[in-house]
């Protein structure tokens, strides 16, 4: 079963200067909405951002985990990024589980 909780302390372990809440957005434990906040993201791209997390969670995709919503920001960036949350499924460009494998597929 996989929790907020456990999700928040696993990426503490990949980024340990974080700040980080995920959220469960069905209250169905497989699909999370997580936003980080890191003054290490500094200078990279949103993309590199989100592989470093996405990276220690294959192994979790896409059972139990079947969608994440990664959202990864400086506290600069934090400061005006408002109190939005994405949910993978509502017709966004979100990370969901098929786009993940697609991408695993050709490398």
């Amino acid at each position: 079963m996989v929790t907020c909780e456990w999700l928040e302390e696993e990426i503490r372990g990949v980024i340990p200067d974080c700040d980080v809440e995920a959220i469960d957005l069905n209250g169905t434990q497989d699909h999370f909405h997580i936003r980080v906040i890191s003054e290490s993201f500094e200078g990279m791209r949103p993309l590199q951002r989100q592989k470093l997390i996405l990276n220690h969670f294959k192994p979790y995709i896409p059972r139990p985990i079947h969608a994440i919503d990664i959202r990864c920001m400086t506290p600069a960036q934090a400061e005006t990024a408002g109190d939005t949350v994405f949910h993978p499924h509502a017709g966004g460009t979100g990370i969901h589980i098929k786009r993940i494998q697609k991408h695993q597929n050709k490398e």
